[in-house]
């Protein structure tokens, strides 16, 4: 694997592991920006943080390298509309600004053809 993937693995896998863990450390702001017709809020906010560092250490090893990377983009798509309700709401949810919650939106496809770039698509 190229230096520069290698690296850009490590990144992919360090961000998504802490970002998991942070739904456990501030569950309450995850709960913000549940959209409220999804059920069991709390649950999904501990099973996407768990989701999230669990898929970041299979992404580090070649035998779940390719599980992971579509498990990472599958979960991108699951929270995307947490992303959604947080630019419809805006500030009342969060204290983002709002440039920052549209351009979450786009973000999200990079962040989808990042985790694409770690499967065997070739």
């Amino acid at each position: 694997m190229m230096i520069w993937k290698s690296l850009s693995l490590w990144i992919m896998a360090a961000f998504y592991f802490f970002a998991g863990l942070l739904h456990f450390k501030f569950p309450k702001t995850y709960l913000k920006i549940m959209p409220p017709y999804l059920p069991a809020p709390l649950t999904l906010v501990y099973v996407s943080g768990f989701a999230e560092s669990a898929l970041a250490v299979a992404l580090l090893f070649p035998a779940t390298r390719n599980l992971a990377a579509w498990g990472i983009i599958g979960l991108l798509v699951a929270v995307f509309p947490a992303n959604i309700y947080m630019l419809q709401q805006g500030s009342a949810v969060v204290r983002i600004p709002e440039w920052v919650l549209i351009a979450r939106i786009p973000l999200q496809f990079v962040f989808i053809y990042w985790a694409y770039t770690f499967t065997d698509h070739s």
